[in-house]
């Protein structure tokens, strides 16, 4: 098994690019988040240790997210799986304990670089329906209707955490915390910059340059 790292800012489009990977190319895509509600529904000794934290409104300890990684890893059925992992580490602690967890070895680090302004567009121009949750985007998926969905013809909205303050407040908080990871992979040789401000499809095939 492979490990490669996804890092990116909200808006960065790795998540994207992770599902399309997975059904297009056969890689595995393990988010932390997806990870976390698989465990805490069956049930697993692990899950039931993330809940209890998640139920209290504390952040997972770094030491039970290694060891669902690790989990879920074991599960995976063919050795040489190429596994995306997004969502984690997101701080320099994150990316040491996963150093030191030889279960899931991590070949490379890729980042994804989009200019800041690119992605306060990308973010606030974000609307959700109030029925039926569908996402649109004023520029790059608007609705047929301003400000009607598609789907049901509910009423589209901005997410509290879509406005322009909350989307700058993010960025400067994953500013900090990546350049630490940056600098981790960049001594560890495993560090690659990908230019993230380009359409999907010409942002996969560079990808897969890298992956492969």
């Amino acid at each position: 098994m492979t490990v490669t790292v996804l890092l990116g800012a909200p808006g960065s489009g790795k998540g994207t690019q992770a599902k399309r990977l997975t059904t297009d190319e056969a890689f595995v895509h393990l988010s932390t988040g997806d990870m976390l509600r698989s465990a805490i529904k069956s049930g697993t000794p692990l899950g039931k240790e993330a809940q209890t934290f998640m139920d209290r409104g504390e952040l997972v300890p770094d030491k039970t997210m290694i060891g669902l990684i690790t989990e879920t890893a074991q599960t995976l059925p063919n050795p040489t799986t190429r596994v995306l992992l997004d969502g984690f580490p997101r701080t320099l602690p994150q990316a040491e304990a996963l150093a030191n967890a030889p279960s899931a070895p991590v070949a490379k680090a890729i980042f994804f670089k989009v200019p800041e302004a690119e992605l306060i567009r990308r973010l606030t121009g974000r609307r959700v329906c109030g029925n039926c949750g569908a996402s649109f985007h004023l520029v790059s998926l608007p609705p047929k209707k301003d400000g009607v969905c598609d789907t049901c013809n509910g009423p589209l909205k901005q997410r509290p955490d879509d406005s322009e303050a909350v989307v700058l407040k993010r960025l400067e908080i994953f500013t900090k915390q990546n350049s630490q990871l940056l600098d981790f992979y960049r001594r560890q040789g495993k560090l690659v910059e990908i230019d993230a401000d380009q359409p999907v499809a010409e942002l996969q095939a560079s990808l897969l340059k890298i992956l492969r």
